[in-house]
């Protein structure tokens, strides 16, 4: 369990967000940091930076009453 991910979920202004894994991708945390600690960190971790998730489509809204 020595592999360290990160998948950038969103940036905002000067701040990253990313969900960090250790181990398995799919069982995260959700952190914030500025980009300057950001990429800091990622240095620091040796991560592997994933691909950003597909958005899901949405579900069409049924204005229909039953």
């Amino acid at each position: 369990m020595t592999r360290k991910f990160v998948r950038v979920t969103a940036e905002r202004g000067d701040f990253i967000e990313f969900d960090f894994a250790i181990g398995w991708p799919e069982l995260c945390v959700e952190l914030v940091l500025p980009r300057a600690a950001f990429e800091d960190f990622c240095v620091r971790h040796a991560v592997t930076r994933l691909a950003p998730q597909p958005e899901s489509p949405t579900d069409p809204v049924d204005d229909e009453e039953i």
